[in-house]
């Protein structure tokens, strides 16, 4: 393939379709396989998150970006 042709759309989806395929081969676990370090890793993660909304002054009336419907 030269390097000044375009790709079409399925060439494209073909490249990311590998890309994402080589990525999801190596699962990336935080803090290994040890439960307890894991739970004590996800409250910390849950505490920064809240202390950083804390930070945040919404008012009352503000809505959510996304819409639900039944």
């Amino acid at each position: 393939m030269s390097a000044n042709r375009d790709l079409t759309r399925r060439q494209w989806a073909v490249a990311l379709a590998a890309a994402s395929a080589a990525t999801a081969q190596t699962p990336a676990v935080p803090g290994g396989s040890n439960p307890a370090q894991l739970l004590e890793e996800a409250r910390a993660a849950l505490q920064r998150n809240r202390e950083a909304l804390k930070r945040f002054k919404l008012p009352m009336d503000a809505e959510p970006a996304s819409v639900f419907r039944a």
